[in-house]
């Protein structure tokens, strides 16, 4: 399949038992037949499948609670779920820590400055020291600069995550910047350019739970096919404007799972672990299993007994579900 030549109208106007199909087919033929499913260490996670070590794969705010953005879906609050390391001091000493607990990987996050990136570069000696380990260290970036790109390629980070908008409105509105689309493509051919693996997220229904932009996300990953994709699907949380929003239905969630497996082939596709509680969860992942995922976060035991059914190989792991096809 011609990704660069992709119809999506085409493909939109089909029904979603012949997007799964299709879905499903390129799954079977890029990949075997094992399933990931993933429950890193930002909440407990236990059935009787699987128990997490949450001690293996911890949360770093870089900027502890301070976010210049104060975006609508969030308002500061994911940055009090994680570690504050607001120096490279702190990060060391605590990462230092965290390894004595048998710590084996790091996501390095933070609030992002006004135009949109995590302030990272301060901290990129800590990072290759950390690296020098045997840590593995992913970062969220935000809209980071190439000299950003650059030291993170040098500092020896396994990835990138970067949430991936496709709608000028949804820019605006949600995260309050003055940027276009095209900005978050930049980041994209950025980590492109320096072969630094990047895992692009896609979140359905971020602008107060309607689709505007999703498809057009898809059409930026699509022209450098990411070797990682990543589905999430918002979370209305208390004390922000869209504490009360509807996500999107799970039947659009799943056609749009669907796509991205259908623009992106070859990619390890992941559900990741930003999705509502409670939210129709087993369907939801019965429609990623469908749609030919690689990997599941936190999935329900309803799920893992029907990958089971469906002759996958389930395999767990309680790192970021982003990190898996890297132990294979």
């Amino acid at each position: 399949m011609a990704t660069m030549n992709f119809d999506f109208e085409a493909w939109l106007n089909l029904p979603t038992s012949v997007l799964l199909n299709e879905a499903w087919r390129l799954r079977r033929q890029y990949f075997s037949d094992r399933v990931f499913f993933s429950a890193p260490g930002a909440k407990a996670y236990e059935n009787e499948y699987y128990r997490n070590q949450r001690e293996d794969f911890v949360t770093i705010s870089l900027t502890g609670n301070e976010c210049a953005l104060d975006c609508a879906h969030c308002r500061k609050k994911l940055l009090a779920t994680m570690l504050n390391c607001s120096t490279p001091s702190d990060l060391l000493a605590t990462v230092k820590h965290l390894r004595v607990s048998g710590c084996k990987g790091v996501l390095l996050s933070g609030g992002a400055n006004k135009e949109g990136a995590v302030p990272v570069a301060p901290f990129f000696e800590a990072i290759k020291e950390i690296t020098s380990w045997g840590v593995k260290v992913i970062v969220h970036t935000g809209l980071a600069e190439e000299s950003t790109i650059d030291g993170l390629k040098e500092a020896g980070v396994e990835q990138v995550l970067f949430d991936v908008i496709g709608d000028q409105e949804t820019i605006k509105e949600v995260y309050h910047l003055d940027k276009e689309p095209q900005d978050y493509l930049r980041v994209l051919e950025l980590c492109q350019k320096y072969r630094l693996p990047v895992a692009p997220h896609i979140v359905i229904g971020l602008n107060y739970g309607q689709l505007a932009g999703e498809i057009e996300a898809l059409k930026m990953i699509s022209l450098v096919q990411p070797k990682y994709v990543v589905i999430v699907i918002l979370t209305p949380m208390a004390g922000t404007p869209m504490a009360k929003v509807v996500p999107p239905s799970v039947e659009d969630c799943g056609r749009l799972i669907a796509l991205a497996r259908l623009t992106n082939p070859s990619a390890y596709l992941s559900l990741g672990c930003a999705r509502p509680a409670g939210y129709q969860r087993p369907l939801l992942e019965q429609y990623a299993l469908n749609a030919g995922v690689n990997a599941i976060a936190y999935p329900s035991p309803d799920t893992i007994g029907l990958a089971r059914e469906m002759k996958l190989e389930a395999e767990f792991t309680s790192q970021c579900c982003t990190l898996f096809s890297l132990d294979q």
